[in-house]
């Protein structure tokens, strides 16, 4: 990882895309292997369900904007109604965390990360 500047975007800093995408599918063996959510994961097509994430953290940390998919709360009312709560958000903000640690990106951004992955806790609780 090169050194960061203040006037480079949280996607820049991370490392870009090939960051990204391999945060993505790290996260996503992850979420896989955790009995307490991959039950949400079941019947979904996984390869574009990573396309769309990856898609989705370009476009929340400051890179280019392809994302077409559902807002957050449509995109998960569906899992809500399976019961998705906040144990299961944590569940995932846990993986989120400690697939960016796995992959040495810094404290701060890793913070900056969950920041933007906490504001989106009530569209996807449906709340």
């Amino acid at each position: 990882m090169s050194e960061a500047t203040p006037n480079q975007s949280l996607f820049e800093q991370i490392g870009g895309e090939a960051a990204v995408n391999t945060a993505v599918d790290i996260f996503y063996r992850k979420v896989l292997a955790d009995h307490r959510i991959n039950r949400f994961f079941d019947n979904v097509d996984m390869e574009q369900q990573a396309a769309k994430q990856k898609a989705f953290l370009t476009m929340a940390f400051g890179g280019p904007n392809s994302y077409t998919g559902a807002d957050m709360r449509n995109a998960h009312a569906r899992l809500v109604k399976m019961g998705l709560d906040d144990s299961h958000f944590d569940a995932v903000m846990e993986h989120l965390g400690g697939t960016l640690k796995e992959l040495n990106v810094p404290d701060n951004l890793i913070e900056q990360v969950a920041a933007i992955a906490e504001s989106t806790r009530n569209d996807v609780l449906g709340r």
